[in-house]
């Protein structure tokens, strides 16, 4: 469960305000269609973060070792360096009309998009330090769609009101704090 637990706060708190967060708002203004583009973002997490911790674990099991519990911890800190820092997105970055719909849109867009994203990269970090592809892969999921299901329905009403500033340094403490828990229980085994 703790698998579970972590992975969602984690990607749920680094998604708000990230670039998938911002495109969810556009694909919704551009469509109008907010159950095709959930679903879209929904597939496209699931495949997207299920190779993410399958990469982590598949990592892990290859480079077991102390070594390597103190680069997942490091791993960790390093990306509450990365969440302090605001994602932009521009005109560039969105998906053209497409003739193939809101939900084939969304879906490779999100796909696209989350690759090398930080909270794909803290996906395969989850899958390294907790070795279950699955839990880690229903958490990130969760935690995805609590931050981007409400931003399509409610879009810039909700960018207006939540302080992405204060919520990225939430998400910046959390990764911290796992980090040196990662770093503090390696060192104390």
């Amino acid at each position: 469960m703790e698998a579970f637990l972590t992975s969602t706060a984690v990607v749920a708190l680094a998604e708000i305000g990230d670039k998938t967060m911002l495109l969810a708002i556009v694909l919704a203004a551009r469509f109008r269609q907010p159950w095709p583009i959930v679903l879209g973002i929904l597939f496209a997490t699931l495949a997207n973060h299920a190779l993410a911790a399958l990469l982590g674990m598949s990592v892990a099991s290859l480079l077991e070792g102390e070594w390597f519990r103190y680069a997942v911890g490091a791993g960790f800190v390093a990306m509450a360096l990365w969440t302090l820092v605001p994602d932009k997105f521009d005109d560039d970055d969105a998906p053209k009309a497409s003739r193939h719909g809101a939900f084939l849109t969304t879906l490779v867009a999100f796909f696209l998009v989350e690759i090398g994203d930080k909270t794909q990269i803290a996906t395969i970090a989850l899958g390294a330090q907790f070795q279950n592809v699955l839990l880690v892969t229903a958490g990130t999921t969760l935690g995805m769609m609590l931050a981007n299901a409400p931003a399509v329905w409610l879009g810039n009403a909700l960018v207006e009101r939540v302080s992405l500033k204060l919520v990225r340094m939430l998400a910046a403490a959390l990764f911290l704090a796992i980090g040196i828990w990662v770093i503090a229980d390696t060192a104390l085994a």
